[in-house]
């Protein structure tokens, strides 16, 4: 059995969001989503506008999730070994960048491969923040 793993805020989740897990469900047999927690949201420097529980429930309920876990740091490698995880699957917004260059080398070293996804063009949460702020400056 494949287990493939991922991981993301999922704020105001969008069809990116379901386009990752689409794909990632299609490469493994059982697909394990980490949801950040919000105190690492803001260790980040960021805030998630949806609260933790109701994040981890929309993810939970995708069809193409088969386990939904709360994500508490940014140690991948770890989380694939405690998991079981074979694949990690990303965006490709995440290729080639120096800190994945080391997951890439860790991972590799434990027989995890990672998938890059292309990124879907046109979308993200902080495009839509950015877009719900202007409407909401507007109407004030």
């Amino acid at each position: 059995m494949i287990v493939g793993y991922t991981a993301g805020v999922y704020d105001l989740f969008h069809i990116g969001h379901l386009n990752l897990l689409k794909n990632a469900k299609g490469m493994c047999d059982k697909l394990i989503v980490g949801v950040t927690v919000d105190e690492l949201v803001t260790y980040k420097g960021k805030r998630a506008l949806i609260p933790f529980e109701d994040r981890i429930e929309i993810v939970r309920s995708c069809k193409y999730v088969d386990a939904a876990v709360p994500q508490y740091d940014m140690d991948k490698v770890s989380a694939c070994k405690k998991l079981g995880a074979t694949m990690l699957f990303v965006g490709d917004d995440w290729y080639a960048t120096e800190k994945w260059r080391e997951y890439e080398k860790n991972l590799r070293e434990e027989s995890i491969q990672i998938v890059y996804f292309p990124y879907t063009k046109g979308i993200s949460s902080t495009i839509i923040n950015n877009a719900l702020k202007k409407i909401r400056d507007g109407e004030d």
